[in-house]
């Protein structure tokens, strides 16, 4: 499924999306953001920010300007802890006033089996943590954040990180990274975990919903068939996997190699976090496992 072409929106400029609902686009289009942070400001009277973005003082006049007579910000939300969502928080609240909302710290909501890669040293790879952020006030899943106009049920979807949580206002949720509008999401142990992934991926599935409102990418319009789109490129990804274990062990290095046979070379080690996310998935099913630890330089065996 690839992005819309005509998803360009001006950085810095508040568009209204519907009634009580405005995107200010962050200026840091990269390949990991596609055309930038989308940063949510919702409500009428009192405002809440979700996801502020990088740092960046530019981005930080965009919300400030943004607000019309009579407005406040009132909540400062974090759906994770990536450094193209969270950094500005810290500075945006200095300047509100605002407490700073989220699932937790930066290894918060972290699984056991990547706690326990992380702390046999597995370095984190892909778009950045930011160690330093630390919520005013944490998040539960099923909590209810209440504005004067708005309610926002929490719903903890890890995967991409440990602490991502999804944001449901009515029939419509706030996705940030776990449903993109442009591209499938990174999951890179020890950080992103393909386990609780797809696990969080069919419980918003369960759900009836008339749009998500991204991290990244232009509104999605029916969300049931980018979940199944997402769903099913997963699991494409684990047969071709599977495939290729019936065939011979590797690790995930060669393993990539041999079924990423079209990716430039400078992408392939991308594409063997890829692959380990699945590894360690199938190791959790039963359906792998590692010659030795658990670990990204493994000789991994299908199992029968």
């Amino acid at each position: 499924m690839q992005a819309p072409d005509d998803f360009n929106p001006p950085p810095g400029q508040a568009v209204e999306l519907q009634t009580g609902l405005r995107r200010i686009l962050a200026p840091n289009p990269s390949p990991m953001t596609y055309r930038g942070t989308n940063t949510y400001l919702l409500g009428t009277k009192d405002c809440a920010v979700i996801d502020p973005g990088p740092m960046s003082e530019t981005h930080l006049d965009a919300i400030l300007s943004a607000l019309q007579a009579g407005q406040r910000i009132s909540h400062i939300i974090v759906t994770h802890t990536h450094l193209d969502h969270s950094p500005l928080a810290a500075l945006l609240a200095r300047r509100t006033g605002a407490p700073i909302l989220a699932f937790g710290g930066p290894e918060a909501g972290r699984s056991t089996v990547m706690a326990d890669l992380a702390q046999r040293g597995l370095a984190g790879g892909g778009e950045g943590i930011d160690t330093a952020f630390r919520p005013d006030i944490e998040l539960a899943d099923g909590e209810t954040i209440e504005g004067d106009e708005w309610q926002l049920e929490v719903i903890h979807t890890p995967g991409h990180l440990g602490n991502h949580i999804a944001l449901g206002w009515g029939d419509t949720c706030f996705t940030a990274d776990h449903v993109m509008g442009w591209a499938s999401s990174l999951v890179s142990p020890p950080d992103g975990d393909l386990t609780d992934f797809m696990q969080a991926c069919h419980r918003l599935r369960d759900r009836t919903w008339s749009t998500f409102h991204a991290g990244h990418g232009a509104p999605i319009t029916d969300p049931a068939a980018r979940l199944d789109w997402l769903i099913q490129h997963r699991l494409t990804r684990e047969a071709q996997i599977l495939g290729a274990l019936a065939d011979q062990p590797g690790t995930a290095r060669q393993l990539a190699e041999r079924i990423y046979i079209e990716t430039p070379k400078a992408l392939l080690p991308a594409a063997e976090r890829n692959v380990f996310a699945h590894l360690v998935d199938l190791t959790v099913k039963s359906m792998a496992s590692p010659k030795g630890n658990l670990a990204i330089d493994a000789e991994f065996h299908r199992i029968a």
